[in-house]
């Protein structure tokens, strides 16, 4: 059997795992840090990888109405968002009015990713033209 490159190598790691968010410190073990930065520049490029942040990266299919890559979570951006907090190890907690919109007291849909986090964070996430919007609390 021939021996994978390491883009064959972390391609399978990204298909075999559950998860839907990276962080470029999952593929460390695989190959130096600059081998592994062109692997994963490769593979968004290619459309399998999608990059959401500094160093944070999440798993992608081609769209099959416009031929682009997208997000291939189920919840979208606001539940990438969410697992790229908890990959990061940010205590956050969902946003005010979502969490009125989920105890049925209003019927206003929260259109943008929102979350509470309860130290300081100074990361951004997006994709695109979805941004994560953070509030900072210092205590819940």
């Amino acid at each position: 059997m021939p021996k994978l490159s390491l883009k064959q190598l972390v391609e399978q790691l990204i298909s075999l795992t559950k998860q839907d968010v990276f962080l470029r410190a999952d593929f460390e073990q695989l190959g130096g840090y600059d081998q592994v930065g062109r692997a994963i520049r490769e593979l968004v490029a290619e459309g399998k990888l999608l990059k959401i942040g500094y160093g944070l990266y999440a798993k992608a299919r081609i769209s099959s109405i416009t031929g682009k890559p997208m997000l291939a979570s189920n919840g979208g951006f606001k539940a990438v968002s969410e697992q790229a907090l908890e990959r990061l190890g940010v205590a956050w907690q969902p946003s005010d009015e979502l969490v009125r919109y989920n105890k049925g007291e209003t019927t206003q849909v929260p259109v943008n990713a929102t979350v509470i986090v309860i130290r300081r964070f100074n990361r951004k996430i997006s994709l695109r033209e979805m941004h994560l919007q953070v509030s900072v609390t210092l205590s819940i």
